[in-house]
């Protein structure tokens, strides 16, 4: 399968600070991301293209853009951090990457499947590379976390173009979580959190000396993001003869339909019969929360989530719903028990008791900085005493350039959190040189909430959400019984036998 990618404008005269079309520091973010596409992508043996921008002195654009990336100049040369990676530069004098260059020639004779497109910006060269592919009839993707612009709300409008009227392919990163270490509490080994019908159903076949093979088959009632699967997994590793079972079940964090088969069981009965609640209890919940961070994410279009909604449900269930909430999407999340689950550092802020205790937002957060480690994020919460405007500016100047950022979370009795009053903060931090520090925003948070903020251009850098997802309704799932010592079975209106399902792999 042959793959090319386009590389657009990954620039100095973009992507470096001095320059007159500088994008900012949100592009300069994507670079990592496209230097891991570029590794991926030449193992495969991709043809990597740079377009570039290459303008004459008098370049009709110039009637609408600064001077810029003449040709010859160092503006018009690739960033540094791109040049371990070989590729053929493409010079362009339009927004076009095909007309009057040698790309069109080029990808004719390569006639490659897929065309991959990455770079900035988002709403101009980008937009334009895959028009002109998607005209030609190419298949093309677009890793939304290798692009950028400096107008959110244009890279945003694009994105959507790309996908619902062009019918490009947008690539969402995926959230990669380390296998994480579930303990079975003994209680669940013994069947006391089972429903009290499968353990008597298990000592009855004891005792009349029954135990076949069979298969158990388990499907959500809904579409969703499954989570629970690998603490399934060290449930039933605790439970299986290791030498005369098979496990087979879709990935931690993958996509699922109504009634897809998620999970194949073929083992002695006896040896899970007990446990059904169990496993489609873990299944329930956690598959609920991740779908509902899921929902989130997919509505912030980019801009980080977070999970604060610890607080929301019983401590004893705090870890595995914040760490679905990691497998959904979020970023980051407020426990400690979640965060090591997920393999991460949790994420928080500064509460308003300790404000309140100091009487002063600036106070409490110089003592934060001064006995929290350095990789702690300073981020203040800025909504205690005084204007979320003022205390925002008054904190940033007291924390002499140690701000990372501030959160907003006014109360619904101040009309809560609006568009408006984060663009009004992000206008006076940037007035007072505080450029830098980012605009956390919560505060009942849902995804048409978040939309909300998205299509009014409120530059928020992340969502921290909490009721949504820790409220979130449990995914219904059902274990059917499709195989009895090889012998096709069901209960009425199930079909017998093995249900097919290519994506299924065996992880046991």
């Amino acid at each position: 399968m042959v793959r090319a990618v386009l590389v657009s404008d990954m620039l100095r005269g973009f992507l470096e600070e001095g320059y007159p079309l500088y994008c900012g520091i949100e592009a300069r973010s994507i670079i990592p991301n496209v230097r891991k596409l570029l590794e991926r992508e030449l193992e495969q043996n991709s043809k990597i293209f740079y377009t570039c921008d290459h303008h004459t002195p008098d370049d009709p654009e110039f009637r609408m853009f600064p001077p810029h990336c003449i040709e010859g100049s160092a503006e018009a040369e690739l960033i540094p951090e791109l040049s371990p990676y070989p590729g053929e530069i493409i010079p362009k004098r339009t927004f076009s990457s095909f007309y009057n260059t040698p790309l069109e020639k080029k990808l004719e004779a390569l006639k490659p499947e897929t065309i991959v497109v990455c770079g900035v910006c988002t709403h101009i060269c980008v937009l334009h590379a895959v028009i002109d592919a998607k005209n030609r009839g190419y298949e093309v993707e677009v890793p939304v976390d290798c692009v950028a612009s400096f107008d959110n709300r244009a890279h945003l409008f694009a994105l959507d173009y790309m996908e619902n009227v062009l019918g490009a392919k947008l690539i969402k990163p995926t959230v990669k979580v380390p296998e994480p270490h579930f303990e079975i509490p003994d209680s669940w080994l013994s069947g006391e959190t089972s429903d009290i019908y499968f353990p008597r159903t298990v000592e009855v076949l004891k005792k009349e000396g029954i135990n076949p093979i069979a298969t158990m088959e388990v499907f959500p009632r809904r579409a969703g993001i499954l989570c629970g699967i690998e603490e399934v997994k060290a449930l039933l590793a605790k439970v299986l003869p290791e030498d005369n079972c098979e496990v087979w079940a879709l990935s931690e964090g993958e996509p699922f339909d109504r009634k897809e088969v998620v999970l194949r069981i073929k083992a002695p009965y006896q040896s899970y019969g007990t446990y059904e609640t169990t496993y489609l209890g873990m299944l329930s919940h956690c598959s609920g929360w991740a779908t509902a961070a899921r929902e989130c994410v997919d509505a912030a279009q980019g801009i980080p989530v977070v999970s604060f909604g610890a607080r929301h449900v019983h401590p004893s269930v705090v870890g595995v719903m914040e760490y679905a909430a990691i497998v959904g999407g979020c970023t980051g999340c407020a426990s400690t028990a979640g965060s090591k689950l997920a393999g991460i550092q949790p994420t928080g802020t500064i509460p308003h008791a300790l404000i309140i205790i100091m009487d002063s937002t600036a106070k409490a957060t110089l003592a934060f900085d001064k006995h929290m480690p350095p990789e702690v994020p300073r981020i203040a919460l800025v909504d205690t005493f005084e204007d979320e405007v003022r205390e925002s500016v008054t904190v940033a100047k007291a924390m002499e350039g140690k701000l990372e950022g501030v959160r907003l979370d006014t109360p619904s009795e101040r009309g809560r959190v609006t568009a408006d009053l984060v663009k009004e903060v992000r206008a006076w931090l940037d007035l007072e040189g505080f450029k830098n520090v980012k605009i956390v925003a919560s505060g009942g948070l849902d995804p048409e909430r978040i939309r909300y903020f998205v299509a009014e251009g409120a530059p928020v850098d992340i969502f921290a959400v909490g009721s949504y997802i820790s409220d979130a309704k449990p995914t219904d799932f059902t274990a059917d019984l499709h195989e009895v010592e090889g012998k096709p079975i069901a209960k009425r209106g199930r079909m017998p036998g093995i249900t097919p399902n290519p994506k299924l792999k065996r992880v046991m």
